[in-house]
Parts: C-alpha cells; structure tokens; sequence
C-alpha cells in the first residue's frame, strides 16, 4: 500500500486479505456479512520512500501470545525491502514501498490459532526467502458439553466480591452453564427463582441473539468432552434474600450441581447512617495544590467521570461493590466514587445542613467570582451552556434575600436560582459574554462555596493568537500507538508539537509545552500546567490507533475530541483546518472522557490527525513538512476560533 492511487491488481488484493478463510466469500468466520472494503482515500500524502534491503520480517501487532477473542483482526509490521512479496496464510498482502504492510485477517478458528507470514524477493542469481510466525491464544473457558457429567462455570457466578446495599435493591444473579440444563436459585425461605438463559431474552427482544447465543464460539476450551454449548443464565433477586444459606442451583437430566453466590451485607432499615469525608488520592502535580484536587463521582461502579466533586465533602455512603462506594449526593441522586476517596466519619455523625442566605458576586481584573456561603462543602455540578453556567447544588437550600453585585460587572449580568428539589437548588449563572473558563474551589474563610468565571482575553482579530498562553500537548507516553515499522506516537508527535509551538510563538502567542523530551509525563499533570501557567487553550497533539477486531480500511481518518461543551468550537475549527491540510477521511469532531481535556480553566482539544498503522500514514509523519502540515492545521483551527471571540467581541 502507498499514498499513490492504488492500482486495481492492489486493491483486488486488498478484497482478498478480508475474504481469504472466510467460511463463504464475503462472510467472516461466524457467517456474518464482512464491511466493505475501502483503500484510504486520500491523494494528498506524500509518496512511502523506497527501501530496499534484506528481508527481515517484523509484526508490530498482534504480538506473540496475544489473547484475541475476535473473528478478523488488523497485523501489521515490515518484511524490511519494498520489493518484496507477502503472504499471510496463505493471503497475498500488499506491501509498501518501504516494506510496511497492514492487513485485516480472519483470526483461524482454531484452539490455538497462527499468523504464518512469508515473504519472498526475486533477485539477480535467486530468490530470498523469510518466514516468521505469530501464535495467538483464544480467551480460555471451561468446557461446557450438551452431554456426559453435569459441569458449570463456577469462576462466572455473580455477584461477588464485596456488596453491601439496602433490602430491597435488586441483584443480578447468573452463572454460565450448558444451554440444555436449567438453572435457579434457592434462598434460605425455600423461594425457588428461575434464571433464564441470556439467549432467549435477545431472540424475544433483538436481533442479535446468534450474536449472544454464540458469545462462548471460538474460546479456546481446558478439556475434552464434545462442543461447549454453555451459555449465560440469568436472574433478579432482592439483597436481603442474597444470605448465606441461598444456592444457586443448576440441574439436567438426574445431575445437579449447587453453588453459592457472594452474599450481600444488608443495609437495614433502622442502621445507622454512615458518613465520610470525599479525599483526593492526586498524585503529581495535583497533589501540591488544593484547586487542583478532585474526587470524580461516576453514575455507575468504575464508570467515567461526571461529577467533579471537592475533597472535604461529606457523603453519606449507601452501598458499596468491590472497590466503588455508592454515596448520597441528595435525596433524589446517588453516585459513585472509589472507596479508598472515601475517609469514615465516627458513627453518629450527623448528616450536614447547607444553607445559603446570600449570594455575592465579586470581580477581578480575569474574572469574576460568584461566592455561595454554604457553611460547608456542597456537591455540585457546573453545566456551561453558552451564554450561561448552571450549577446543581445538591442537599443545599437557597434563602437569599439580596445578591450583591459588586462593581456592576458585565461579566455576569444576572444570577437566577430556583428550589428544583426540597433539598436541591439550581443556580444559573447568566453571562454577557459566551463561557471561556470557570474553576470551582471552597473559600474556608467565607466558609463559602465560590465559582470562578474567566473573562475572555484581549483579542486582536488580525492577530487572534498575539498576546495568548498556549498549551502545547505531545501526547504520549506513557502509552500510544505504533506504525508499521516501529515509529512510536510519543516519538511521531514530539517534532509536531515543537513545530505547532514554533508557529504559534510567530504569531505572538507564549507557549507551555506539557513535554519537550521522550520521558513520561502523566496524564493528570498536564491540564494542571496548562492552569498554572493561565493559558488560554490546550491543544493535545496525536496519532490514533484501533482496537482488535476493527477494520482499519473502513474506519480511518481525521477526528477531533473534546470534553466540556465551551471547547466544542474550538474542536471543529481545529478539524476543519486539519481537513484541509491533511486531506483524510473526516471522522467528525466528538465529545470523549478524556484525562488531558477535563481542565476547565480553558478550551481544550485533542488532535487525531491520521493513524499511525497505515504505512503510508506512518511514512508521512517521519516528514518534517508533513510534521509542519500538521502543525499548521492545528494553529490554524485555534487562531479561526479565538479570531471568532474577538469579532463576537468587537459587536459588544
């Protein structure tokens, strides 16, 4: 593959990578449909470099060993000379002129499926030869046959591990077993509930039933004893029925094997109610500042963050699953938060009254605080909105009789609450400029709850960047992707950043770079750089990759991710930018949990330029003037955006 127009001979064969092994032509291995075949489409990168030399046969990935539980996947890597020729089982693969290749197999259904890569060079006198193998293993399972002794997967019994909830919350119950037995469990007052095989649901509810009826397919088994037909049962029980003489019970024919789910310590009624106090475990740079420490509250157990809540905020936990505590925001609302976030309070501690009389709004020569005296630390959420930001306060009453509003600051024309709840109060914050940035911190002098509204900086809209802090992001390492042959993203991305940042001190701006070397910086310390340094936007540079299973012909090109919605601008401008000068598929601009764009101090974005998998993609970012492309795209997009505020600014 090369960045030139692919002739049809290459594209046949790139028809043939996905379809070669395939149960019937353009079906994979379970018989579903295959996507539909595309080369990059792009004219615009530059020719791979020739190379030739000897061959020497390199798999960059799927690695030795690799645990895949998947019909096709990607591999890719380097045979060493661009005049070679590659064989993957038996698949011819084109190879780029560099020796890169990539392809999208189907994954041998076999206990223990291989890669067999050969490839072969004519050359004056002969012909030189390689072979290499990559030996993959299946996910393991225990075997489940339709006949002979009764066996059940013990290590898939759910629940387990540690649970404490109330009485009447509902438990999922299940367990894998063959799909010709049946399966209940037995509680200790002799009430018989039935589970009923996750196959069944899908075949009354979706389409999709093969898809589930088939999830054990494939899996690599420990044993003998005839097909695993073993399927996944499943059930609802209330927690106080999860004691200690429950079973859960799996019978066919005259077998019958018990097994005893995790139990459920029960929150009673009349328990007392446990407190504790939100800690942050920051580490790094976050550590050292208290602004810069939060506690992140998710919907569900190990879910992504939503809630930034402030560490001395006192909870009341309601439940606990294995590592995740459950605690009470308010009456109406409960979240999740690491247990180890969480510092006991003594038993008898009582719950904490919030109450705010008086609201205050107090400017800055950057800002503008809004100061809530709450008496101590509410949970909150701030919620921007263009013109405005809303806060959700939670177990907090609102009695204000006046709001003073010190100064008479444009900034904030207007603030507007309302009881939404009886223990829940919506602040709106009302703007006379569209949301730049806003921190959220706890005054213990005021004894105040205060949030922060950053003003919008001087802009020159003939020079949007002049006079401008820009944080420049070289994603990576730890962690990132590597090309074809070996270029890693931390490596591929450090000579664009510096590039961008070279760009942007042209146009007048004073640049933070996050990284200037090869060493890691984590994740976290980087938007906490950006803040130290008050930058005005942070712009993450990177290359992206795939997960196993996906067909990187069908899925590649051009993205821009952002978090909170006042960076969503800044995201299409910089993808609009990176369109028209890198020319790949437009994947659109997303929103994405992403570590290095949850600072609110600024407008961030994370670049995804090209895939560093494709040869040809690779090959380009080994170039300083596509480095420079790049950069440029990027620069671009951000002065397009803040050359936008200033305009919006210049009509007030």
């Amino acid at each position: 593959m090369t960045a030139r127009p692919l002739p049809p001979a290459a594209l046949a064969a790139f028809a043939a990578v996905l379809v070669a092994g395939a149960c019937a032509p353009g079906t994979s291995p379970s018989g579903a449909p295959l996507p539909r075949l595309e080369a990059p489409q792009s004219t615009t990168l530059p020719p791979v470099p020739p190379v030739r030399g000897p061959l020497a046969l390199r798999v960059v990935h799927p690695g030795d060993g690799t645990v895949l539980g998947v019909d096709s996947t990607f591999i890719f890597g380097s045979v060493g000379s661009g005049d070679a020729a590659l064989r993957i089982n038996g698949t011819a693969v084109p190879v780029a002129d560099n020796g890169a290749f990539l392809a999208f197999l189907p994954v041998p259904r076999t206990n223990a499926p291989v890669f067999t890569l050969e490839a072969e060079r004519r050359r004056e006198g002969g012909v030189d030869s390689a072979r290499t193998v990559v030996r993959l293993r299946r996910p393991v399972v225990t075997p489940l046959p339709a006949d002979g002794a009764l066996r059940v997967d013990s290590s898939s019994v759910q629940p387990r591990g540690a649970l404490r909830l109330r009485a009447d919350e509902r438990v999922r119950v299940s367990v894998r077993a063959p799909a010709n037995a049946t399966a209940f469990v037995r509680t200790t007052s002799g009430r018989v509930v039935p589970l009923v095989r996750a196959a069944e649901i899908a075949t009354a509810t979706s389409a999709v039933a093969s898809a589930v009826a088939a999830s054990s397919v494939g899996a690599r088994v420990d044993g003998s004893g005839g097909p695993d037909v073993g399927t996944l049962f499943i059930g609802e029980l209330r927690a106080d029925e999860l004691g200690g003489g429950t079973r859960l019970v799996v019978t066919r024919d005259r077998d019958t094997v018990q097994l005893a789910p995790g139990g459920v310590e029960v929150i009673t009624p009349d328990a007392p109610r446990r407190f504790a106090l939100l800690r942050s475990r920051a580490t790094g740079l976050a550590a050292t500042e208290e602004i810069d420490r939060v506690v992140y509250g998710s919907p569900v157990p190990d879910g992504f963050y939503k809630w930034p809540l402030l560490p001395g905020t006192q909870v009341e936990v309601t439940g606990v699953q294995g590592t995740q505590s459950r605690v009470r925001l308010d009456a109406q609302l409960e979240v999740w938060v690491a247990s180890a976030n969480l510092e006991a309070l003594p038993e008898g501690t009582p719950a904490v009254r919030r109450v705010s009389g008086g609201l205050r709004v107090l400017p800055a020569e950057h800002w503008v605080d809004v100061i809530v005296p709450t008496g101590a630390r509410p949970a909150f959420l701030v919620e921007p909105d263009d013109e405005r930001l809303v806060v959700t306060f939670y177990e907090t009453v609102f009695t204000p009789s006046i709001s003073p509003m010190i100064g008479n600051d444009p900034l904030v024309r207007q603030l507007a609450w309302e009881p939404v709840a009886t223990d829940r109060t919506r602040l709106e914050v009302r703007l006379g400029a569209p949301v730049f940035g806003w921190l959220t911190f706890w005054d213990d002098a005021r004894r105040a709850f205060v949030l922060r509204v950053r003003r919008l900086p001087p802009i020159d809209v003939a020079h949007p960047l002049a006079g401008l802090t820009i944080a420049v992001d070289a994603g990576h390492p730890p962690g990132g992707a590597t090309g074809p042959t070996g270029l890693t993203e931390a490596a591929a991305v450090l000579p664009v950043a510096e590039q961008l940042a070279a760009i942007l001190r042209e146009r007048g701006a004073t640049v933070l770079m996050t990284r200037t070397t090869a060493d890691a910086v984590a994740l976290g310390d980087r938007p906490v750089m950006a803040r130290r340094a008050n930058a005005h936007a942070f712009l993450s540079v990177h290359l992206n990759a795939f997960g196993d299973g996906t067909n990187p012909f069908v899925n590649h090109g051009t993205s821009a991710l952002f978090f909170h919605q006042p960076s969503e601008p800044l995201a299409r401008a910089v993808q609009r930018h990176m369109m028209a000068e890198i020319g790949q598929r437009d994947l659109g601009v997303h929103y994405q949990s992403l570590a290095v764009a949850r600072g609110t101090w600024f407008p961030s974005v994370l670049a995804e330029g090209l895939f560093l998998m494709f040869p040809e993609q690779e090959a380009a970012m080994r170039r300083p003037d596509w480095q420079a492309r790049y950069a440029r795209a990027i620069a671009d997009g951000a002065a397009e955006y803040f050359r936008a505020l200033g305009t919006w600014s210049s009509r007030k």
